[in-house]
């Protein structure tokens, strides 16, 4: 099977939930493939939005470019709902002066349906996501 990046809009996924919009940054950048575009939080934390794949996938490995995430939780749910999510992955990010923040993470137990990403706190007033990237297969689709 080949992999690809789960994320994108482009295989299907979408932003179903963001806590925050700005009609300049919105959410749907996060997965638009253009690293200049991005999504950008309105203050106060923590924050948050949710992917949807749309199909069940095996994620290996993460690629979350932002700017000022200082602590970042990862949950996951494998439901045809966005409910029941479980703590999957929690970074504490570095803060690089002046450039993104590249955090890589091999995924292990990567099977999901959706992924919901909280900013639990930040190095400033704001932070921006410019991209998710979600390396892995597709397992299988959503039966209805």
């Amino acid at each position: 099977m080949r992999k690809i990046d789960l994320c994108l809009s482009s295989e299907g996924s979408e932003v179903i939930l963001a806590t925050s919009s700005d009609e300049k940054h919105p959410p749907e950048n996060i997965i638009d493939g253009n690293p200049e575009t991005f999504w950008t939080t309105t203050g106060m934390f923590p924050q948050e939005f949710i992917i949807c794949f749309h199909k069940h996938v095996r994620i290996e490995r993460l690629v979350i470019q932002s700017y000022f995430v200082q602590t970042l939780k990862i949950e996951k749910s494998t439901s045809k709902e966005p409910v029941d999510f479980e703590q999957w992955i929690e970074k504490d990010l570095v803060h690089t002066e002046g450039q993104l923040q590249n955090e890589e993470i091999m995924a292990r137990d990567g099977s999901a349906t959706y992924l919901r990403f909280i900013i639990v706190s930040a190095f400033d007033h704001f932070a921006s996501v410019h991209s998710i990237s979600a390396e892995g297969t597709v397992v299988s689709n959503l039966s209805s």
